[in-house]
């Protein structure tokens, strides 16, 4: 596994290398503006009721993406790939920490159950611009379909990404942007 590196940029914004490790994470405080570069995962509600029930990847010290991207044009690497409500996958969230994940990237306020799920398995919840598909794209440079294809833009793509912009909206020790 790549060591993570964990550093602040010129804007006073982290940037964090992925894949994650627990003690990187642990340094991360709600609130924080983050820069993430390397691979995330896209799943959205029908790949995440699948994951829960059998992983077709190794998600341990991964990130996944709320989103579904739209197909690319001829010439980009993905068309728009803005942040969905990560709330429609709650039920999935605190299976999947259990199962390794150790982020989860998307938009709006979670519920209960899956807010305590970050702290008990020390993971970060990141929170995406949302409105912003197009302009998030062109910080993704590849893509590539890794399960799901019957999904079609819900399923699973490895993304690699470079300065992607975040928040730290759940932090490892559970502290919250939401009061």
């Amino acid at each position: 596994m790549k060591k993570v590196s964990v550093q602040r940029s010129e804007k006073n914004s982290i940037k964090i290398t992925l894949p994650l490790k627990e003690s990187d994470l642990c340094k991360l405080k709600a609130g924080e503006e983050v820069l993430l570069t390397g691979v995330v995962y896209t799943a959205r509600d029908a790949a995440q009721q699948r994951m829960a029930k059998k992983l077709p990847l190794n998600i341990k010290g991964a990130a996944i993406y709320h989103t579904g991207p739209s197909p690319s044009k001829p010439g980009e690497v993905i068309g728009s790939c803005g942040p969905t409500t990560s709330a429609r996958m709650d039920d999935y969230t605190p299976v999947l920490l259990k199962k390794g994940l150790k982020a989860v990237i998307g938009k709006g306020r979670l519920g209960d159950t899956a807010r305590k799920a970050f702290k008990k398995h020390q993971a970060i919840y990141f929170l995406a611009p949302g409105g912003c598909g197009a302009l998030l794209a062109d910080k993704v440079k590849s893509m590539t379909l890794v399960a799901y294809k019957d999904l079609g833009c819900e399923a699973i793509y490895k993304l690699k990404i470079d300065d992607f912009p975040v928040i730290v909206g759940i932090d490892a020790k559970g502290r919250s942007v939401y009061r």
